[in-house]
């Protein structure tokens, strides 16, 4: 059911693999980028197509700062509410300002056909899931509950969601650091994700 689709990567190191979804922002990438650097931190951002066209320096510090991209459509659509053709052309769309073979569905919704699509042809894709989401794009649990689940399930290998996006600020801001502090100083470093098969 869940085959061409990467949850974990397979590594025996103290790695983590910190994702960003829905960006460039103007500020809340910006504020992500500042808090990386502080340790070597590497990762990955799934922008949207759109956001990519409005803030194309924002973009542009991440790949100079040696940063992953991936691919988060164009502008959001959910899988499950429109067409098949439709959400690839919406990818496809996205691919003239994002320069990545990796993908990540918005709301992690997606079916089989898709995902089979993305991973088949010359240039296929990688459909990245995670395997730890931080929850802070709900605006209903606090922000230390948001710590909380970053910190307790994860694991070398895990891939962990954020969002650099208004809705998810007041709680990205609040446990990104503290993520980092805590796993960095168990020995842990933070790496960007290369492509690796499902």
């Amino acid at each position: 059911m869940f085959k061409n689709r990467l949850w974990q990567v397979n590594t025996k190191e103290k790695e983590l693999y910190l994702t960003f979804d829905d960006g460039p922002h103007p500020s809340h990438t910006l504020f992500v980028l500042d808090e990386l650097k502080k340790y070597n931190a590497k990762a990955t951002f799934f922008c949207i197509g759109k956001n990519v066209a409005a803030y194309p320096d924002v973009y542009k510090r991440i790949l100079e700062e040696g940063h992953a991209v991936g691919n988060h459509t164009y502008d959001h659509p959910n899988a499950w509410r429109i067409p098949n053709v439709e959400y690839l052309q919406n990818i496809a769309k996205a691919s003239n300002y994002i320069d990545s073979r990796l993908f990540r569905p918005p709301y992690g919704k997606i079916n089989s056909f898709l995902v089979n699509q993305l991973a088949s042809g010359d240039s296929p894709f990688t459909t990245v899931m995670w395997s730890v989401l931080s929850y802070d794009f709900d605006q209903t649990i606090p922000k230390e509950r948001c710590l909380k689940n970053v910190l307790l399930n994860s694991t070398s290998g895990s891939i962990i969601v954020f969002h650099d996006s208004d809705k998810a600020s007041d709680r990205m801001r609040y446990a990104l650091p503290k993520v980092l502090e805590y796993f960095a100083e168990k020995g842990f470093c933070f790496e960007r994700i290369k492509g690796e098969k499902a």
